[in-house]
């Protein structure tokens, strides 16, 4: 991971990258790895998380460690789908089919930026200063689900931004997109390029990833 990063600096590549430090996204139906996640955090003194995973401290300490001449603040992003059960409680978060038959009519996302000057760089220091992170999305999280203020019930504190994706936005690309693959497939010889696009475009791209540097 540090030889792969380095890579990037030393190239001057503009980039952003991604570390979900939980390892895995919270899924409220998977009762024996929230048990798990809160038994690692109370044997370790730390505490306990209710509607997040216990974050683990190596990747994000190796990936800062490499990068923290390059970048200049941290972005702590929490993702929340709306939608409860039948039973009034969070459930997992929605297929792709799903959310596109509105079973999640919307997305709360909360961005803070962080200065790089504010994470401590020793990893120990740094495995308290995440789980902290975490313990604050934890608390945003109790309130957004639990609290009795229905207008601090379903969102995040601060300013809010309503973000709409519109047919008028959505609509042309997809006539675009929608029209190529029609007039492709109309062929025998386009339907011949689409199915071996589609195959040895999927091996050449396994291939590649696993021969490249």
């Amino acid at each position: 991971m540090r030889k792969k990063l380095q890579s990037y600096v030393n190239a001057g590549t503009p980039m952003y990258l991604v570390i979900f430090p939980e390892g895995t996204r919270y899924n409220p139906e998977q009762t024996k790895v929230i048990s798990s996640s809160q038994a690692f955090a109370a044997q370790r003194g730390l505490p306990v998380l209710k509607y997040v995973l216990t974050p683990r401290i190596k990747a994000t300490h190796v990936a800062f460690d490499c990068m923290k001449k390059y970048l200049d603040a941290i972005y702590d992003v929490t993702v929340v789908y709306e939608g409860k059960d039948d039973g009034g409680q969070q459930r997992e978060a929605p297929t792709m089919t799903e959310f596109l038959c509105k079973e999640s009519p919307k997305i709360h996302i909360h961005i803070d930026r962080i200065d790089k000057k504010d994470v401590p760089e020793e990893q120990e220091h740094m495995r308290r200063w995440l789980h902290e992170r975490f313990e604050i999305k934890d608390k945003m999280l109790i309130e957004f689900y639990e609290s009795t203020d229905p207008e601090r019930r379903n969102r995040f504190p601060g300013k809010s931004v309503h973000s709409k994706l519109s047919i008028k936005k959505t609509l042309p690309s997809m006539l675009i997109l929608s029209g190529l693959t029609t007039g492709m497939l109309m062929t025998e010889a386009g339907r011949k390029l689409y199915v071996n696009t589609w195959i040895y475009g999927t091996l050449l791209g396994c291939l590649w990833v696993t021969i490249k540097p």
